[in-house]
């Protein structure tokens, strides 16, 4: 398979799984995932894949500073239901970083239910953001929401998206509507650390 160059320089996240380690699937569980990871898992790449990736990297640092995130480890709450919009999408980029899940989830190991993660990730959540995410271990938590009109798409995008979803658009126009959409891609990415792009807000525990 042959991805976008720029998806190599995207912010990578960096955690530790405890079930991977108890399982032996990872040394001491630790994990790197990145940007690609979520392509593969959404089958595109997309401002709103970029976005929830975006979104989940920095409410993690916001959360664990230079400490590396705990997978399994965090509630992830979410503020429209399951079906709006694009909240499946989103929600399935943070549960492939946090482990967290919904009903569907691994329901962990043993009476004690160890390692489990099944109701970590809950919608309808009465927040300000877009997700919100929650420690485990110590109920610190950070609302988080984004602004993706701050990297708005190229002005050509006005008159070939139109053309190419009718499916009037000819072949050079519609490799330059994928070139200039993965653009928009790129550009988010590269602004990760942009607070005009990704909003964080403390959560403190109710």
């Amino acid at each position: 398979m042959v991805f976008p160059a720029f998806f190599d320089d995207a912010p990578a996240i960096r955690l530790r799984d405890p079930l991977a380690g108890f399982l032996g699937s990872a040394e001491d569980g630790v994990m790197t995932y990145r940007y690609v990871d979520a392509v593969r898992l959404c089958g595109h790449s997309c401002p709103v894949v970029a976005g929830a990736w975006l979104m989940v990297l920095a409410g993690l640092e916001w959360l664990y500073g230079d400490d590396l995130p705990e997978r399994g480890g965090i509630e992830v709450h979410m503020r429209e239901g399951v079906g709006q919009g694009t909240t499946g999408v989103v929600a399935s980029v943070a549960t492939l970083v946090t482990g967290a899940a919904a009903e569907g989830g691994f329901h962990g190991i043993g009476a004690g239910q160890l390692f489990a993660r099944r109701g970590l990730l809950r919608f309808e959540a009465p927040i300000d953001g877009v997700m919100a995410l929650r420690r485990r271990d110590n109920g610190d938590g950070v609302v988080v929401d984004i602004d993706t009109g701050h990297v708005p798409h190229d002005p050509a995008m006005a008159g070939l998206m139109p053309r190419a979803v009718a499916g009037r658009a000819d072949p050079a126009e519609l490799a330059r509507f994928a070139a200039l959409f993965q653009d928009r891609v790129r550009r988010m990415l590269a602004a990760a650390d942009d607070p005009k792009l990704i909003h964080l807000y403390d959560w403190p525990a109710s």
